[in-house]
């Protein structure tokens, strides 16, 4: 299906994405070790579980911007440094101040990985692959979370906390080294059926240059942005305080909650690395119905469903039960996961696709702000995780329902030199 050097790209956002949530939920899988050394409350975690995004949001799109200025090559390769170090430095805090510093720092390296890797497929790949490709290389982020609960929870057992950040910066640092050493920006030569098919749409769709404040006003995108918002909002509740939850609520050890957060990722790994087959299967099946048809025929039923199995997790009363429907919610919500960044590459010009989709990151991660904080508030208030549970499936279902409406194919008059 792809050439060995689309392979070998595809290979190293893979192993990217890999190491970006392996990094990022190390802290969730080490909070109750932090918690009690540090002496904090749940609201204080949920503070630093926020703090993250602050950074990632903000640099969601500088990110972007970077990665149509200066290419997806160098600036990934930056990013993977800065938030390998400040991922290590975490080893180094010594309270509730420190660690909030330090995830401000390690978010804004985290921040452009995203649109990063959405600059780099569209340079590589034609229209009819690109979900699949976007597909493919963020299935390594649920595989890292996956593979972060045994190794986080191992090391942190056996050595301590502050020795896992350590090897995780190591990890990174290696991967660095290999993406300088054998990326590329661009394919040396286009391929023939990418160069037939962009100049056609170029052709047809503007003779003069887009800006970018065009797209930023647009429907399509501040509501696929809101969808990723929602997106991100179940995620970010996942990924902060599902291994809390399962040792809090269920009663679970550090040790069984380390296996078992192993399963909504693997089956969140299944779930996005086939989500983008599945759009680009109803891309080509579909071409008659319009670009977007495809993208929300997928989007809309997936995103809902998510939100159903979420929001009754938190009402069952057994742990086989309220894990099984957040796997199910996790599995659902992945199969969304390319399609955001698929509507970006359909519907906007290659020079500002990094830069749109940062913009579309950098809103749908304010989710990110917001949920784990908003969380830590209601455990506190309430004493138990129902409410966060009903609230992160609400909001997709209110989500899935305005992408009916307002993503629509984007009519580009406004254009100008």
């Amino acid at each position: 299906m792809f050439s060995k050097d689309k392979r070998a790209v595809l290979i190293l956002l893979f192993l990217a994405g890999v190491i970006n949530y392996l990094d990022r939920s190390a802290l969730s899988i080490a909070a109750p070790y932090i918690k009690d050394d540090l002496t904090l409350t749940a609201t204080q975690m949920g503070i630093i579980f926020s703090s993250f995004s602050v950074g990632y949001a903000i640099f969601n799109f500088l990110g972007g911007v970077a990665s149509d200025k200066f290419g997806a090559k160098m600036t990934l390769l930056v990013a993977m440094i800065v938030w390998s170090l400040f991922s290590g430095a975490i080893a180094l805090a010594v309270g509730f101040v420190s660690l909030i510093i330090i995830r401000i720092l390690f978010g804004m390296g985290e921040g452009p990985l995203s649109a990063t890797i959405n600059k780099m497929v569209n340079n590589w790949f034609p229209a009819d692959q690109r979900a699949t490709a976007v597909g493919l290389t963020n299935s390594g982020t649920p595989l890292g979370g996956a593979i972060a609960g045994p190794i986080v929870g191992f090391i942190a057992i056996s050595y301590g906390w502050r020795v896992s950040f350590v090897i995780i910066m190591l990890i990174g640092l290696i991967w660095a080294f290999f993406w300088w050493k054998f990326a590329k920006e661009k394919p040396t030569a286009k391929a023939k059926e990418k160069e037939i098919k962009e100049v056609k749409e170029i052709a047809a769709t503007t003779v003069r240059k887009v800006p970018l404040t065009f797209y930023l006003k647009r429907r399509t995108i501040l509501f696929t942005a809101f969808a990723f918002f929602a997106y991100n909002y179940v995620l970010f509740f996942f990924l902060t305080w599902f291994p809390s939850y399962l040792i809090d609520a269920r009663g679970l050890s550090v040790e069984d909650m380390s296996i078992i957060t192993v399963i909504p990722w693997i089956v969140g790994f299944i779930g996005l690395a086939a989500g983008g087959f599945v759009s680009d299967l109803f891309f080509k099946k579909f071409a008659g119905k319009g670009v977007l048809f495809a993208r929300k025929a997928v989007l809309v039923p997936c995103l809902f469903v998510s939100a159903v199995c979420i929001g009754f997790a938190g009402l069952v009363t057994t742990t086989v039960g309220a894990v099984s429907l957040v796997a199910l919610s996790v599995f659902f919500l992945y199969l969304t996961g390319a399609i955001y960044w698929a509507v970006v590459q359909d519907v906007v010009d290659q020079s500002n696709v990094g830069s749109v989709g940062g913009f579309m990151h950098f809103l749908a991660n304010t989710a990110g702000i917001i949920g784990p904080t908003l969380t830590g508030y209601l455990i506190d208030t309430t004493g138990t995780y129902t409410a966060a549970f009903l609230l992160a499936g609400g909001l997709a279902v209110f989500a899935s329902i305005a992408v009916i409406f307002f993503v629509k194919p984007i009519m580009k008059k406004a254009t100008v030199a």
